[in-house]
């Protein structure tokens, strides 16, 4: 998929000017096209070994080796094909029975590595990472209680909606705002308007990627379909797959 690749080649080009750059990673079915491409730049050379990794949230309830975990999500489609210290592998633990400090740990994390390059997908509610519609968004790793319309939207990948876990630590908007470079993908007609209104509308809490309308670099990685609703006369971007 040329989406995919046109993502892996804009981390290419974050790893070779350096190799020791911090990649913040986004899990979902959107994100599996980026980590297949990324894996074939491997394959042809990129060296990815001293790259940092830090995932953006995971399910509370559910271990590591669980087949619907973030951490077997990762391991699957980019870990276990290329050539990566475990040690520079950050995932939240959602197993963990002190919450809290779970999450001031990987806030410690992400504060000793800064992000380099920040991959996103987008919810059906506008959430990035597991930040969800509310009145205030979280700036820090926090304990999230999943929205019915992410729920509803992960129960996919379930044999049934009650398997779904019903809460999850994410990373803060802060930490995603930090960042120094952002892309966002999103594909399908299903996203049509939530990307209009995460580039059009106001900066809201109730739209939480239209948080991203503060950062100074950040590319929208889009389909025709899930870009069909945006005013192609005020903004220069590219559509692609």
């Amino acid at each position: 998929m040329e989406a995919g690749l046109y993502a892996a080649s804009l981390t290419e080009r974050v790893v070779e000017e350096n190799p020791r750059a911090v990649l913040g990673l986004a899990t979902g079915s959107t994100a599996v096209p980026f980590y297949r491409a990324l894996v074939g730049l491997g394959q042809c050379g990129l060296d990815l070994s001293s790259v940092v990794t830090i995932n953006l949230d995971e399910y509370i309830g559910l271990p590591p080796s669980h087949v619907q975990s973030y951490h077997c999500f990762m391991n699957d489609h980019l870990f276990s094909h290329i050539h990566i210290s475990p040690e520079n592998i950050y995932i939240p633990n959602g197993t963990v029975e002190d919450l809290e400090r779970e999450c001031n740990r990987y806030d410690e994390i992400i504060r000793e590595n800064p992000i380099d390059f920040q991959i996103l997908g987008i919810g059906v509610n506008g959430h990035i990472g597991f930040n969800e519609p509310d009145d205030l968004l979280v700036s820090r790793t926090h304990v999230v209680d999943l929205s019915p319309e992410t729920i509803c939207s992960n129960s996919r990948f379930f044999n049934t909606i009650d398997e779904v876990p019903r809460r999850a630590i994410t990373m803060g908007v802060q930490a995603i705002l930090q960042a120094k470079k952002i892309v966002l993908m999103a594909f399908g007609k299903e996203k049509e308007d939530i990307i209009g209104k995460a580039v059009h509308g106001v900066v809201r809490t109730d739209m939480p990627a239209s948080i991203l309308q503060l950062h100074r670099d950040v590319t929208f990685v889009l389909d025709r379909e899930s870009a069909a609703g945006l005013n192609y006369d005020s903004y220069v971007m590219e559509v692609v797959r």
